[in-house]
């Protein structure tokens, strides 16, 4: 299928040169609606918080970075609850160097950033792309019928094991629609 990730910040002539004739969907936090609830901060709501089954969140980033763990701070369940799609986030600059995830609120074990992705961020994405998304999936693979489709997002990283950017959540949608979801 004709999809492909750019970055945001390439300018929609660039992208043109690059792709062709190609649909443009901005996926991101700042995109328009409906393309915007493909963000991983959007608050879809319910979404089961990954070794805490008693628990959910309203956003995809809600959870990563709720269970985030520092040298100086460490879960922050109020993350879970945030509905605005700001102020998710949680830095190294203000807390210290990241240790890790937590497996759960009140888990003991700690995940190292590639088994975090691969046992918290990727399970909670594809909930949501499952429960949440599936008219707007259904939308791209027809536009993915009829034309190439670009999706914007500010990461193009698609590696899981390329710990040195962070991951595309448009490479995930991609794979999801073709089949490739990562392991």
């Amino acid at each position: 299928m004709p999809f492909f990730v750019a970055s945001r910040r390439m300018s929609p002539q660039n992208i043109y040169k690059r792709f062709g004739d190609v649909l443009i969907h901005d996926v991101t936090s700042h995109g328009p609606d409906p393309w915007i609830r493909f963000s991983p901060f959007y608050p879809h709501g319910n979404i089961p918080v990954p070794f805490a089954p008693e628990h959910t969140a309203m956003s995809v980033e809600g959870i990563w970075q709720g269970l985030k763990v520092f040298e100086t701070t460490d879960v922050d369940p109020a993350k879970l609850a945030i509905t605005t799609m700001k102020h998710i986030k949680r830095s190294a600059r203000r807390f210290g160097a990241v240790l890790g995830h937590r497996a759960g609120l009140d888990g003991d074990r700690l995940l190292a950033y590639e088994e975090a992705r691969r046992m918290i961020y990727l399970p909670s994405y594809r909930w949501v792309l499952e429960h949440c998304l599936q008219q707007e999936l259904n939308a791209l693979l027809r536009l993915g019928e009829l034309q190439t489709v670009v999706l914007l997002d500010y990461e193009t990283n698609g590696d899981i094991s390329n710990l040195s950017r962070p991951l595309s959540h448009a490479t995930l949608i991609v794979a999801y629609l073709n089949g490739t979801w990562p392991q």
